[in-house]
């Protein structure tokens, strides 16, 4: 293992604002992190990163460990991967080549089914966790990452050469101390599934309604008409978690709603992803759950109906790019 403080080496493949976030406070907190951007290589390696923080405060890093190529990099104990699920395919040889023997690969990604996904692109010997983010940031501008609050990370283990629930263990404990000592609030989940449409609940509604209608969080959620629309695609998914074998409890509602309702205004990242034409993250978020609950007798009408609206626009969108 690389030492740093006898600390682990950690990789960010696709270091936006999420995967920026994490691996900036982790650098703060002593750790030797290298940073793989795709578009941003040039301005991160003459300026550094710059994170803007209404909680933590401002931090500059500068210089940082940039890099364009994957080739470039040193061999990484753990991998966060914070790119969107529509670049995984693409994704998965700088993952392999910037990994060390038994690396640990950490996705920070939403949607349902991405750890299998990614399982199949990679060799055995890799570990593969998800870690689901609840976070509100963004990208200011090249190498500039805005943060307004939050930063949790539920992480649970999904496959690799762990022999053992005891060496799993070790694992999500090595990865819990690592971000705890960056001052991340990291929780083990044992269901990585049901931690997954937890995050659903929120990234269904307020994603696809943002893009559908251009509005951030506070407009949606004071109008009468999407607020309760809101509520009905928030009850849908679920009912289809709950088909599929993972309650989420009656009172998980009202936690999901409070978690938005009268907070600040907020932009979705699909409606930054729309806005700046990139391709929106409908399979993971939406083609997935959807398929899963319908398989499961919980056919969900009106996610099906957003889904199929944003489908369309996607496809517009991209064709006037």
């Amino acid at each position: 293992m690389s030492t740093d403080m006898q600390r682990p080496r950690i990789g960010i493949i696709g270091a936006g604002a999420i995967g920026g976030f994490y691996g900036m406070i982790l650098a703060r907190a002593g750790y030797d992190v290298h940073f793989l951007f795709r578009s941003e290589y040039a301005a991160v390696a003459a300026d550094g990163l710059l994170l803007q923080s209404e909680s933590l405060g401002d931090y500059r890093l500068k210089p940082a460990n940039a890099y364009h190529d994957a080739a470039d990099m040193p061999p990484c104990d753990w991998l966060l991967v914070a790119a969107k699920t529509t670049s995984n395919a693409a994704l998965a040889p700088a993952i392999i080549r910037a990994a060390a023997p038994g690396a640990k690969v950490m996705l920070f990604q939403n949607g349902l089914g991405v750890e299998e996904q990614m399982r199949a692109l990679l060799p055995d010997s890799l570990h593969v966790l998800g870690g689901i983010c609840f976070i509100s940031v963004h990208r200011e501008g090249p190498g500039v990452i805005k943060h307004h609050a939050y930063g949790s990370v539920s992480i649970g283990y999904h496959s690799g050469p762990a022999a053992d629930e005891a060496g799993k263990r070790q694992i999500l404990a090595q990865a819990q101390v690592m971000l705890g000592e960056a001052g991340v609030d990291a929780s083990l989940v044992a269901d990585l599934e049901q931690a997954r449409w937890q995050k659903l609940v929120m990234n269904i509604p307020f994603n696809g309604v943002s893009v559908l209608l251009n509005s951030g969080t506070k407009a949606l959620m004071l109008h009468p008409r999407t607020r309760a629309l809101i509520r009905e695609l928030m009850e849908e998914v679920i009912a289809g978690a709950a088909a599929c074998g993972r309650s989420l409890g009656e009172h998980y509602i009202n936690t999901a709603w409070a978690a938005t309702d009268g907070k600040p205004d907020y932009t979705p990242s699909m409606l930054l992803d729309y806005t700046e034409r990139r391709p929106l993250e409908l399979d993971a978020i939406y083609a997935a759950p959807l398929a899963a609950a319908a398989a499961a007798g919980s056919p969900m009408k009106k996610v099906e109906m957003l889904y199929q609206s944003l489908c369309f626009l996607d496809e517009r969108n991209r064709d006037d790019a």
